[in-house]
């Protein structure tokens, strides 16, 4: 089967969880930059990729990639490359451009001198004098970094966040690809108990519970490969049918408390409808009215970020009540998601372990991880 060398954006801060993904699904030759991992791969790679990475934003193919320090030589060297072998003569091709320290400043121009370049390739090769665009979409990212130029096709489509379960997301939604991450980034594993007592829509628990289901993250949702006749016929279906197939371990202990009603309904919603709804515990009950008994757990959850002074002292009471809650629960692990740095200094456990800058959407954050005393055999 045809190599092929693909790439899986990832958020600031989410490379080295995406590398591990992706060497678990038997990918190799891996390298890591700044938002991206790269690793070799032949076209079945592209389903498997997009159905199964649950941290990454987007799976992207590479086309090509060069030095350019004039728009001549964009345009030269983008037309030089094989178009033809993935994009069908009615393709659709918008072009997305990016440029960081690089002589080619113009991101406007880069797309129109892109787009006219890859057309005429189209043209010439296809034999065709008109291009209808009315087909197939094949997203074209251009990005220069410091006059090198990677130009990719996006085989994703919609970003990977969107897993299809998600019909309500409630305000201030956690992606689904950070989410992931969180309880990838933790010391939770499918027969420990995790608790997220502020839930909102039920994200994190969701995620939990596919990765504990081994629920492929993609498989409720399309691609845009999946409607390039460059790719074999059968590959997508292929990878459908063996990622439903994949066993499905026993019970698992997740619980999720809102003390927003609406919030608990719509995170029932969300578990059901991602094929987890009996998984998932789900519970009106405020952080305050919260009581833990065992000895023993992870907590996971993403606070609510306040603007106004009204919402930051409603926010540090939460602060203070998880720090009641959780202060002599030394056999438990806890990892909050937040916005507000000084969060350490109303949970009075310790210091954290380990604080890990990441971002949810375009909104800077810290992920406070807190060890608890392992549990005995």
């Amino acid at each position: 089967m045809e190599p092929v060398t693909l790439i899986a954006t990832a958020k600031f801060g989410l490379e080295a969880v995406v590398k591990r993904e992706v060497l678990a699904l038997g990918f190799d030759e891996v390298r890591v930059s700044e938002g991206r991992v790269v690793f070799a791969a032949t076209l079945d790679g592209i389903p498997r990729a997009n159905l199964w990475l649950r941290c990454a934003d987007r799976v992207l193919l590479w086309v090509g990639e060069f030095t350019a320090v004039t728009f001549d030589e964009l345009y030269e060297q983008t037309r030089a490359l094989p178009w033809e072998r993935w994009i069908a003569p009615d393709g659709r091709f918008p072009v997305n451009a990016r440029a960081v320290h690089s002589a080619l400043q113009s991101e406007r121009s880069c797309q129109a001198i892109v787009k006219k370049a890859v057309a005429e390739r189209l043209a010439a090769a296809h034999g065709v004098a008109v291009l209808p665009e009315t087909g197939a979409d094949y997203g074209i990212q251009v990005t220069i970094r410091q006059n090198r130029a990677l130009l990719t096709l996006d085989t994703s489509g919609d970003g990977l966040h969107k897993r299809g379960y998600r019909a309500e997301a409630g305000a201030a939604p956690l992606t689904e690809t950070l989410a992931a991450a969180l309880v990838l980034l933790s010391f939770w594993d499918r027969d420990r108990l995790l608790i997220d007592p502020m839930c909102g829509s039920g994200t994190i628990l969701i995620e939990a519970a596919m990765i504990g289901r081994r629920l492929a993250p993609g498989l409720r949702r399309a691609f845009a490969a999946e409607r390039w006749p460059a790719l074999e016929e059968g590959l997508w279906q292929a990878a459908r049918q063996a990622a439903a197939a994949v066993d499905r371990p026993g019970e698992l202990a997740l619980f999720g408390y809102d003390r927003d009603a609406k919030a608990i309904r719509i995170a029932k919603q969300n578990a059901a409808l991602a094929g987890v709804g009996d998984d998932i515990t789900f519970e009106q009950k405020a952080l305050a009215d919260l009581w833990i008994d065992q000895e023993h757990g992870i907590l996971i959850s993403n606070p609510p970020y306040g603007r106004r002074m009204a919402e930051f002292r409603e926010i540090n009471t939460l602060y203070i009540t998880l720090n009641k809650m959780m202060r002599k629960k030394q056999g438990w692990s806890v990892y909050i998601l937040t916005a507000d740095e000084r969060f350490p200094d109303y949970f009075k456990r310790g210091r954290p372990d380990r604080v890990r800058k990441l971002f949810n959407g375009n909104i800077r954050v810290d992920y406070f991880q807190y060890h608890g005393e392992k549990q005995k055999a």
